[in-house]
């Protein structure tokens, strides 16, 4: 009967093989229990290092000025991020009239009143970071680089609001449908 009970009693779950950290191992051919980080690797939050890329700030200052050059490309993944997390609430437009608002909750200011418009754009990335008044962070759902093209992209959105046929190349005017003036 003991003899039975012993064998039921294995140990293979307090046993286990496993490797640990930084120690030998004959699982790579190296002898060595992890593999080197791959070459470029930024640990989380190690972006902390460019004050400016990181937070949008300098010496506690919003910068005015965005890190690196804004492209089609980048336009185009702050249009898509700004449509994920910021239409809910400021509306596809930037006017706060998004579908959380009109279900009850507080709007958000429009991004195109004059307050905003001059708030540099380090501003924005602040706010999109750390949040502001009802406004939740974002550090943790968007990277660094989406938080830029989302600031990007809401300077577009101003910028929309404030332009006329005169900015739009000759090339490109056809292409656009003017309203009826009534003359």
């Amino acid at each position: 009967m003991m003899c039975l009970l012993a064998a039921g009693c294995r140990q293979d779950m307090h046993n286990q093989p496993k490797v640990k950290p930084l120690r030998e191992s004959d699982f790579f051919g190296d002898r060595r229990s992890a593999r080197p980080l791959v070459e470029g690797t930024v640990a989380r939050g190690d972006e902390d290092g460019d004050e400016f890329y990181a937070t949008g700030m300098v010496d506690g200052q919003p910068v005015t000025e965005f890190p690196f050059a804004v492209t089609p490309e980048v336009m185009a993944r702050g249009r898509e991020r700004f449509d994920i997390f910021c239409s809910p609430c400021h509306g596809r437009t930037g006017d706060g009239d998004g579908m959380v608002v009109r279900r009850g909750f507080r709007a958000p200011p429009s991004f195109h009143i004059d307050r905003l418009r001059q708030q540099p754009v380090g501003h924005f990335f602040d706010v999109i970071t750390n949040g502001f008044g009802a406004m939740p962070d974002y550090k943790t759902q968007v990277p660094v680089r989406d938080r830029w093209a989302i600031a990007a992209y809401v300077r577009a959105l101003q910028a929309s609001t404030e332009t006329g046929i005169q900015d739009v190349p000759e090339a490109e005017r056809g292409r656009i449908r003017q309203p009826a003036t009534g003359k």
